[in-house]
């Protein structure tokens, strides 16, 4: 159960990672964001290898030409290798001429394209960067491109051009490796290879860092979003289960909710994070409720939407299940009275499942009078400047008590034009 669609992952923050060259590494890299990880072994891998390429700035300009891979994947894929050569004429003979041409011009992308890969980067790589289990995935790509004599091939197509027993020599090659499954293999190892070396440079170009492990607590120091393009950073710390949060309208609740969201989350893709430091917990499931909407389809409103979001997070944490969730602007769907009453009855109970963490943004005064040892109160506040509402965006505990809206609603005249 994980309700994460309010991060919007493919719209907004998988741009931040993808460096990808193509659509393989692409889908790879897609196909890892959506799937948190649940452990610390599991994190810490993740880590490992992605602090490899850190590690090894040269590795992270690797290139290519496009098309290359596009078209020798097609290429390794299809059947224009498979040479039906048989007896004392195979050296000379393939086919016709411009069949001999078309796969001469074939073999000579394939082979200029891997000694690439091979003499740029993977003979290059710092194996010892990466955790040993990750190392085996990468000298099995080393060890592919070795079966086709890179070197002497490379050197042909350049200086001589490939000969007809040349050309049946890497086409047994890869029947050869067709058969041990290892084309396939190779590509499945090369995309993910890329599709790790796409979030090291989101993360070198982004400045992100790497969260720690902590139990029963979350700790940041400058958290922010990385959309933004002038972010104020906010150290926050919450060693119990429900932070309730106010502040008034446009304060920055609902993206500094965001912004911790997000940061759970990439903690749990194993990926470095938008703040200066991180102390996070492993958590087994994500709900973050933050752009409202009515469900359409299932035919619910808001505020039913938001009764099935939050009691499919309650089971999971009464089950004992470590749950993070963010609710902005928890029951505004409903009347003031009903709001305050269930709110505060969520509160509480919240407030007994120890090993998960709530945040609840509000605009319910009244709830600044329930007192809840486990429950920390924390506003965004907003200073008053000859009585327009300055905007901080940094994060305090306690209660705000500055009334933006009647401000505004008064400095725009209205009480006038009401009369």
């Amino acid at each position: 159960m994980n309700n994460i669609r309010d991060l919007r992952l493919q719209e907004e923050i998988l741009p931040l990672f993808d460096h990808t060259l193509n659509s393989f590494a692409k889908e790879k890299l897609w196909q890892m964001m959506q799937s948190p990880l649940g452990s610390r072994e599991a994190i810490d891998f993740r880590q490992h290898i992605l602090k490899g390429f850190l590690a090894q700035p040269k590795l992270l300009e690797y290139s290519y030409t496009v098309m290359y891979v596009y078209e020798v994947h097609l290429f390794f894929n299809g059947k224009d290798w498979e040479l039906p050569i048989k007896g004392k004429n195979r050296f000379r003979y393939i086919a016709s001429k411009d069949v001999k041409s078309q796969l001469e011009g074939k073999f000579n992308q394939a082979i200029l394209w891997l000694y690439r890969l091979l003499e740029y980067y993977f003979l290059r790589l710092d194996l010892t960067a990466f955790p040993k289990a990750y190392q085996k995935e990468l000298v099995r790509i080393t060890d592919f491109l070795n079966e086709f004599d890179l070197g002497y091939y490379a050197l042909q197509v350049r200086e001589f051009g490939l000969k007809a027993k040349d050309m049946i020599h890497l086409s047994e090659t890869l029947a050869q490796l067709k058969r041990e499954k290892r084309i396939a293999r190779f590509w499945e190892d090369l995309f993910q290879f890329e599709a790790y070396l796409s979030v090291a440079k989101g993360i070198r170009k982004q400045g992100f860092v790497f969260p720690s492990l902590v139990q029963n607590k979350i700790a940041l120091k400058g958290l922010y979003h990385p959309l933004l393009r002038n972010p104020v950073k906010n150290d926050f710390e919450l060693a119990v289960p429900v932070a309730v949060l106010n502040g008034p309208n446009m304060s920055g609740k609902s993206t500094f909710l965001k912004a911790l969201g997000l940061c759970m989350y990439l903690w749990h893709l194993g990926y470095a994070i938008p703040a200066e430091q991180a102390e996070l917990p492993i958590m087994a499931h994500f709900s973050i409720g933050i752009d409202h909407r009515d469900d359409l389809q299932n035919g619910y409103s808001h505020f039913m939407t938001e009764i099935k979001h939050l009691k499919a997070v309650l089971e999971k944490a009464k089950a004992g299940e470590a749950t993070f969730a963010v609710f902005d602007e928890l029951f505004s769907g409903t009347n003031a009275t009903d709001a305050l009453e269930i709110c505060q009855r969520t509160i509480l109970g919240m407030s007994r499942f120890k090993n998960s963490f709530f945040f609840i943004s509000t605009h319910l005064e009244e709830l600044r009078t329930q007192t809840v040892a486990q429950v920390k109160t924390i506003y965004v506040d907003c200073n008053l400047m000859e009585g327009i509402p300055v905007f901080t965006y940094k994060v305090k505990a306690g209660w705000s008590d500055i009334k933006v809206g009647r401000i505004l609603f008064e400095k725009e005249g209205l009480d006038a034009l009401l009369g």
